[in-house]
């Protein structure tokens, strides 16, 4: 039953995105645990507890997500199936629908190579910053290009493969668990003094729940791109991340460019490796590149989810 799901789920994501209207009106469910954790954070994340009481509380915070996230998506699939029968899928799916977002990707990447294309490098950076958390006011177009390009490759796992994986897997308990997994760590799961204990049962299960869907996007973006096998051999690994190494060092090899290397977060330098070689920087052909085997390996996420179905 997963598999005509998670197919309808992709095509409604993939013709619609997320509609503004929608948004407007009724907001997107990750919007509900981002509440939940600023309000368990708020309350819980206190200078004045020591470091393992905080760690003790993320825990809690994580399991009340997972609680709420995973038991409504299982309540909801429960009821419709038993409600409507053969049928019932049809709302499941629609509910998996907005857990993707092949779309959404596609369009924010898009934009930063159309301000580049033409000659608008604030407008650029400003694209950019809708995507990425670096600061983003001092990058020259190769640098923004970079960003984008490490996004896109970077959330083709965590906004598309990684919850068709698990919708696949557990159905849409699986997929919107996984969503609040990934919300919890892109809000608290960092290495700052304010997060490092209170983030990281969120950082952590995040990582658990990334290690297949990672690996499988980076072979996939391989196969999309025709080629990147080697670069993705030798430098995934070199990513902080113990994931997102893998799309990105794929993509790098694919496009044959330099991607990572030093960014600054909130006036900070950080000296990260690079990932990648070639002698070319990014710029907006090479966005459009990326987007072009972007795209192609979404399909080939479609394949899976078809031929799961027809095995079946």
């Amino acid at each position: 039953m997963a598999e005509p799901i998670a197919l309808t789920a992709l095509a409604l994501d993939a013709a619609l995105g997320w509609p503004r209207p929608f948004y407007d009106r009724i907001g997107h469910p990750v919007g509900l645990f981002a509440r939940i954790i600023g309000a368990c954070e708020a309350r819980w994340n206190r200078r004045a507890y020591r470091f393992a009481t905080r760690r003790a509380l993320g825990i809690v915070t994580l399991l009340i997500l997972l609680l709420v996230a995973g038991g409504a998506g299982w309540a909801a699939q429960y009821l419709l199936l038993a409600a409507f029968g053969v049928w019932g899928w049809i709302g499941v799916a629609l509910l998996a629908w907005p857990a993707l977002a092949q779309r959404s990707l596609f369009d924010h990447v898009r934009a930063v190579g159309e301000r580049i294309d033409a000659g608008d490098l604030p407008g650029a950076r400003s694209a950019v910053g809708m995507i990425v958390g670096r600061d983003t006011a001092a990058l020259d177009e190769a640098g923004v290009s970079r960003a984008a390009i490490e996004s896109l490759a970077e959330s083709y796992c965590d906004g598309v493969a990684a919850p068709l994986f698990w919708l696949l897997l557990l159905g849409l308990p699986g997929v919107w668990a996984y969503k609040a997994v990934n919300t919890a760590d892109s809000l608290i799961g960092h290495r700052e003094p304010r997060w490092r204990a209170f983030g990281w049962a969120a950082a952590r299960t995040d990582d658990l729940a990334n290690w297949i869907p990672a690996r499988l996007s980076g072979a996939l973006l391989c196969l999309a791109g025709g080629g990147g096998w080697r670069i993705l051999r030798r430098d995934a690994r070199k990513h902080a991340s113990p994931n997102a190494g893998w799309p990105e060092a794929a993509i790098a090899g694919a496009l044959g460019l330099r991607l990572a290397g030093p960014i600054a977060y909130d006036g900070v330098m950080h000296d990260k490796p690079w990932i990648g070689g070639g002698d070319s920087d990014a710029g907006g052909e090479e966005i459009d590149r990326a987007l072009a085997i972007y795209v192609r390996a979404c399909l080939l996420l479609w394949l899976i989810a078809g031929g799961a179905l027809w095995l079946r």
